[in-house]
């Protein structure tokens, strides 16, 4: 089912007509030759409505909206010329500073897409007219990119998040146990964390060490150019910082739900954009102050106008609360009209609704797909496999983190997150891994997918962007040093499993 499924992708078939095509091809086939029980179809609109209530995915569209605004409101052009003028001068800085802005922007934006386009028209450029090798600064864009699917909020990080608890689940119910622990997205998000910013530094001390033995690689810049106030650094990164500390702040602290903390992204991202297109200052402020005040208010004193002993303190509250909401509503609306005006807010709504579609339909025809590979034995299969492993847990895992890099050559992270995952993870649970730091393996040998050929899209999205003096040879061999750079994360996260797990464990 998966060689058939690779191939009609590669025949250049859409994604998920594809998964359900192929399902419903080997549904079929195996009817008629009585390996396979049709009425188990009868269970897949109870799986699509468990996908289309399912609270975690509802952060989904919520947090591509909020990447989407900050893209288009142009924020990484003046995180990219800040930092480039702070650091350009020093051998490697320019590549440094684009790894730092990737990170800001992967924790603010989380969209691959965007960020690797930003950054493959405005810094590439700049990197090439300072005498930077094409290879190394194709991979330095294309990977900086990348780390919006490590560093969360993510959405890898999300759909990851609900099919490793669903994994661990199952892990405990075939261990017999029925008062069950779960995994939140939460908990997640604070595992790879630190990973993430691991990952950075490797790729920050590589840049360093390459500029140091092959400085013709990486010189310091040869324009003149001032270096930035402190006053534009702040203006710069003081924003997206805020924001990343709201969203992860209010996930990690327990204040709010992913998806509330994702809506609170969403009307942050509102507000900056709002003031960067011509809002008044004091307005934006006023205003996301007050719906901080409101958020923080309403949940250490709630008031139910309802109940018969209410007082005139509770409709002082109330009437107060009323107040904020006014403010803060305006301050949003003002914002909407800003980004509206500046043909923003209709294209970001259109690209929220087609990558959200993308994903939800992969995730449904996923939901196909796997039903009918497990009607057709593969799950016991797979497991079996694993099972017979030389070397037990660790060859079982081996085996599986080479799947999953291999596949990555031919499929998005997506499909290999809803199909493959969902076979292997309660096998693996069940032989002794710890799921948390298991989704941090996972996540960043998920990341290399978007930078190996023939179907990484980093590339393609630089491909598009970069100078045509770039060639797609040298866009493919600038990537290479990365990806094994990924790979020695993966080895050190190995080695170290409490570098993921230390805290989560220390918040939950």
């Amino acid at each position: 089912m998966f060689a058939a499924l690779i191939g009609g992708i590669l025949l250049g078939y859409p994604v998920s007509f594809s998964i359900a095509g192929v399902a419903t091809l080997f549904a079929f086939l195996g009817w008629m030759t009585g390996i396979f029980d049709l009425s188990l179809l009868g269970a897949l609109g109870q799986r699509v409505f468990g996908v289309l209530t399912n609270d975690v995915l509802i952060a989904i569209p919520l947090f591509v909206f909020m990447g989407i605004v900050l893209e288009k409101s142009r924020i990484a052009e003046d995180l990219l010329e800040t930092m480039g003028r702070l650091f350009g001068s020093v051998r490697g800085g320019l590549g440094v500073s684009v790894v730092l802005v990737g990170a800001l922007l992967a924790a603010s934006t989380g969209i691959v897409g965007a960020t690797v386009v930003a950054m493959g028209m405005i810094a590439l450029p700049t990197m090439l007219r300072n005498g930077y090798s094409p290879k190394l600064a194709s991979g330095v864009v294309c990977t900086s990119g990348t780390l919006g699917q490590i560093i969360p909020p993510s959405t890898l990080l999300i759909i990851l998040s609900d099919v490793m608890s669903n994994a661990y689940q199952q892990a405990q119910f075939a261990q017999g146990k029925f008062t069950i622990e779960t995994i939140s997205v939460g908990q997640i998000f604070a595992a790879a964390l630190i990973p993430g910013l691991v990952l950075v530094g490797i790729y920050i001390l590589y840049l360093l060490a390459r500029a140091w033995l092959r400085p013709e690689d990486a010189p310091a810049m040869s324009e003149h150019v001032d270096k930035p106030s402190r006053i534009e650094i702040m203006r710069a990164i003081v924003p997206p910082v805020l924001l990343i500390v709201a969203v992860l702040g209010a996930i990690l602290g327990g204040i709010a739900t992913p998806s509330e903390a994702a809506a609170v992204g969403a009307v942050g991202a509102l507000l900056m954009a709002g003031l960067r297109k011509g809002a008044s200052p004091t307005l934006i402020i006023v205003g996301g102050g007050a719906l901080i005040l409101l958020a923080i208010l309403s949940g250490i004193a709630p008031i139910r106008m309802q109940r018969s002993d209410t007082g005139v303190f509770e409709y002082m509250a109330a009437g107060f609360y009323i107040l904020l909401v006014l403010i803060g509503s305006t301050a949003i609306f003002t914002s909407l009209r800003k980004i509206a005006l500046a043909q923003i807010l209709r294209p970001a709504l259109t690209s929220t609704m087609t990558v959200t579609a993308m994903i939800f339909a992969t995730i449904l025809t996923a939901s196909v797909f796997s039903l009918v590979f497990v009607g057709l034995g593969g799950e016991d299969r797979i497991a079996d496999i694993l099972k017979s492993m030389p070397g037990g847990a660790t060859g079982a895992l081996v085996f599986s983190m080479l799947i999953i890099f291999v596949l990555g050559f031919f499929l998005d992270f997506v499909e290999i997150t809803v199909i493959l995952l969902p076979l292997v993870a309660p096998a693996l649970i069940l032989m002794g891994h710890d799921p948390m730091w298991l989704a941090v393996l996972i996540a960043i040998n998920l990341q290399t997918s978007f930078l190996t050929p023939p179907f990484g899209f980093s590339l393609f999205y630089l491909r598009g962007a970069a100078p045509k003096e770039v060639t797609t040879g040298q866009i493919y061999q600038g990537v290479i040093p990365f990806i094994l750079l990924q790979i020695f994360a993966v080895v050190l996260i190995w080695l170290l499993p409490d570098v993921a797990v230390w805290l989560p464990k220390l918040i939950y």
